[in-house]
């Protein structure tokens, strides 16, 4: 069955909620239950810069990507940062990610945003031989000073 791709409606708190529960465990973290509440209203909120896609097959729910929308000093107009990325583990392999990575770019397209970016942990082998084929690398390193 194919692969398909649809923004997050309102009944999808349920699944979604599942599928980021996933994610996060993924990369080892965990948030307070107030920012589930809290990122699902900006998600699905039209005056917010935030975006969710969600894949389906065989009417599962099995990814879901995040997008965020913001200016840049060095573009004209908007640029959309890829902020998460996750295919439930069952799915990985049979092209939802790179589904997800072109509903992502049509987006961008359609906001007329420059390039269509993201970060990955350098660990994360299975996602970077994906993103490696479908995007070039920027070369840059990304640090944090905690506040």
């Amino acid at each position: 069955m194919a692969i398909s791709i649809r923004p997050l409606a309102a009944s999808d708190r349920a699944e979604w909620e599942n599928l980021w529960r996933k994610y996060l465990q993924f990369y080892e973290t965990t948030l307070p239950t107030e920012q589930y509440d809290i990122t699902w209203r900006r998600l699905l909120d039209p005056a917010e810069p935030m975006h969710g896609h969600v894949a389906f097959e065989n009417d599962a729910m099995d990814g879901l990507v995040h997008l965020v929308f913001h200016r840049s000093t060095w573009l004209p107009d908007v640029t959309c940062y890829l902020q998460d990325l996750f295919v439930d583990e069952s799915q990985r392999g049979k092209g939802t990610g790179e589904a997800l990575i072109d509903a992502a770019a049509d987006l961008a397209r359609q906001n007329n945003a420059g390039p269509l970016y993201w970060l990955t942990h350098e660990s994360n082998a299975t996602a970077r031989s994906l993103y490696d084929r479908v995007a070039d690398r920027s070369g840059f390193i990304q640090y944090r000073k905690p506040l």
